[in-house]
């Protein structure tokens, strides 16, 4: 399979199963997009009709042109067959069972109320509840115990918000590095906090143990302030940037991201991305909502145009930048053409749960942060382990080619079948689709790769 298009004043060819990415001239491209559809001759016949005004489009030329693609296809890199779908079930079972990163729900409870939060301002849905040292530990005992060869180990200090709850993390952290030598291990944190309680000592803890931190900032300060608000409804984004500049400066400007959210009433995201660059911020994300379809803040078809102009636009943005020596970082246009993630990565996604798992405040274990609180997902606890096999069974079967819309797509090797939790709260089943998920990936997708390819020829 191939997929075509032209961004960025290039006509781009990706072949899927290869990941080669071709940079073509138009008659080229026209064939190449013929090429399985048309005889040989009728294709030159039509290329000579099409191009009749210009002279180097000869039969002579178009001949080679069809020489070079038949070479590229002997070589497999242009409508290479599909190899992995055989492998893909077998692949991701082999990994059931070996637990390598932990979501630490270590407060179910937030001293924001955002009112788009898909965990109903940190409660998912159930009781406001800390998380005890004793729960925690157990939980990295479960993590260690469950891990197998695996060295690295992730753990994200999540919430609500976490820093509630910082002296709990404080203690984790000191119970981790007390024992992960004994065991072959070593743990890497994040802290994902909404700023709020950002003080010096958090700083000085995030730049000795934290491998990375995650910002929550939606942008300018009227969207920020819209939904990121105080349960007196007072905007956070005065209180919270000048301390999110200070943490970042702290850490020399790395191993961090800002991450925001855009809905309905901002899908000229670009506007808030620009804005971050001027508060001093190069390592940035913004994220779609995903809520409800009724929801004030879901983003609607007449939508989706905007936002599509406004990935390309960003894209364009990057490129200068980066020509300027000012470049910065946009978390969803991170690729590599030259490596990229391993082939089991593509076909199995991201490891929810068998390798991923979230933790509750009372040690409950689930697939991830957005299965928190359905009941039917819970998969059991720190102390027994998993007991409920087969929903973990189920996600162990989920991959790329167990969606059926995935299986046509040009994007699958990209987006590994998408986002099981997305798909379950859109269809009812983690083999479903996010359609508008999916049709955003796509565009992000080709507006990182033509991003990559131009950095390339421009160097």
């Amino acid at each position: 399979m191939i997929h075509s298009y032209k961004l960025g004043g290039m006509n781009i060819v990706l072949d899927i199963c290869s990941g080669s990415v071709h940079v073509v001239d138009e008659v080229a491209y026209d064939i190449i997009g013929l090429y399985e559809k048309e005889d040989k001759d009728d294709i030159i016949a039509l290329m000579l009709e099409k191009y009749a005004d210009r002279e180097d489009v000869t039969k002579e030329e178009l001949e080679l042109c069809f020489e070079d693609i038949e070479e590229l296809k002997n070589e497999g890199k242009l409508f290479s067959e599909d190899a992995f779908e055989p492998m893909a079930g077998d692949l991701k079972k082999k990994s059931a069972g070996i637990v390598k990163a932990l979501c630490m729900h270590i407060a179910h409870t937030c001293n924001l109320n955002c009112s788009y939060c898909f965990a109903s301002q940190g409660k998912y849905h159930g009781d406001r509840a800390m998380m005890s040292f004793e729960v925690g530990k157990q939980a990295f005992d479960f993590l260690i115990a469950n891990s197998g060869t695996r060295r690295n180990l992730e753990v994200d200090f999540f919430g609500g918000e976490p820093l509630m709850n910082f002296d709990v993390v404080k203690e984790l952290v000191a119970y981790a590095r007390s024992i992960e030598k004994d065991h072959g291990k070593n743990f890497r944190f994040t802290l994902t906090t909404n700023g709020v309680l950002i003080d010096d000592d958090v700083i000085d803890f995030a730049n000795k143990e934290m491998s990375n931190v995650v910002l929550s900032l939606d942008g300018r300060k009227e969207v920020h302030d819209r939904f990121r608000v105080d349960y007196n409804g007072k905007g956070s984004w005065e209180k919270i940037v000048p301390k999110f500049q200070k943490l970042v400066n702290a850490r020399d400007g790395k191993n961090y991201y800002m991450r925001g959210t855009f809905t309905h009433h901002n899908p000229d995201f670009l506007e808030d991305i620009k804005e971050m660059l001027s508060l001093g911020f190069k390592e940035l994300s913004m994220e779609p909502v995903v809520c409800a379809a009724d929801d004030p803040s879901a983003l609607t078809d007449e939508d989706l145009p905007v936002v599509m102009k406004q990935y390309e636009e960003l894209a364009e943005l990057m490129l200068k930048k980066h020509k300027e020596g000012d470049g910065f970082t946009f978390y969803h246009y991170m690729i590599d053409l030259k490596g990229g993630p391993c082939i089991y990565k593509r076909i199995s996604g991201c490891g929810s749960g068998t390798e991923y798992m979230a933790v509750t405040p009372w040690g409950d274990l689930y697939p991830c942060h957005q299965f928190v609180g359905e009941e039917k997902y819970r998969l059991g606890d720190v102390w027994k382990g998993v007991t409920n096999t087969d929903i973990q069974n189920e996600f162990a079967e989920c991959n790329v080619y167990t969606r059926e819309e995935c299986r046509k797509c040009w994007a699958r090797l990209y987006c590994s079948g998408g986002c099981a939790a997305n798909a379950y709260h859109a269809t009812g089943s983690i083999k479903g689709i996010y359609a508008t998920g999916c049709e955003l990936f796509k565009k992000r997708m080709e507006c990182a790769i033509m991003l990559e390819v131009a950095k390339t020829l421009g160097e």
